[in-house]
Parts: structure tokens; C-alpha cells; sequence
């Protein structure tokens, strides 16, 4: 059992792209994630904070892009996503809608 504090820096929010919504479809969902978090800590934080059964956790660690800030070119920050797929039982509709 993690503690609490734990728990709400390993989830930073949900990943909301139009990609997301499409595997949203295929009962998974897109979380930025801690970069430092492994996924079995992953999982029992998503399955602590949602209340749903978790099948599957995938990670990427996704790359900053160089950007210009004005004169000076520098880099966005690198973060981790995390691919959770939830148990078939799981009613997607109803959770999306509560967590909107």
C-alpha cells in the first residue's frame, strides 16, 4: 500500500489528445506520469485513485522538442506517458464522465 502523497506525484493528469479519445474506445487510458515511477507503481496508483482493476500499464518516455524562445532556442521538458489498459468490466463512459 503506497501512501498517499505518492500516489498524486506518480499521476500528473490525464494525456487529453484526439489519439487518447480513440483508445479511450479500447478501454485504456493516456497518463503523464512521474518519470521516476515504475509501472507497478503506476499501477497501484491508478487502481487506488480510480477504484478500477488494471490489466496492463505501458510506458514511453516522450522527448522535449526544441523550441525558440526568442533569440535563445531551448527545449521543452521530457516526460513519461503511461498507456493503462483497464479490466473489460470497467464501464468507460461512466468513468470518463466522472472524472470530467
Amino acid at each position: 500500500m503506497m501512501k498517499q502523497e505518492r500516489l498524486l506525484q506518480i499521476i500528473k493528469g490525464p494525456h487529453v489528445t484526439e489519439k487518447s479519445s480513440m483508445v479511450a474506445q479500447k478501454n485504456q487510458l493516456i497518463f503523464k506520469v512521474d518519470r521516476t515511477a515504475n509501472k507497478e507503481e503506476i499501477r497501484q496508483a491508478i487502481e487506488q485513485l480510480l477504484e478500477v482493476k488494471v490489466t496492463a500499464v505501458n510506458t514511453v518516455l516522450v522527448k522535449g522538442k526544441k523550441k525558440r524562445f526568442g533569440t535563445h532556442m531551448g527545449r521543452r521538458q521530457d516526460y513519461k506517458k503511461a498507456y493503462v489498459c483497464l479490466d473489460k468490466s470497467v464501464d468507460m463512459e461512466a468513468l470518463l464522465a466522472e472524472q470530467a
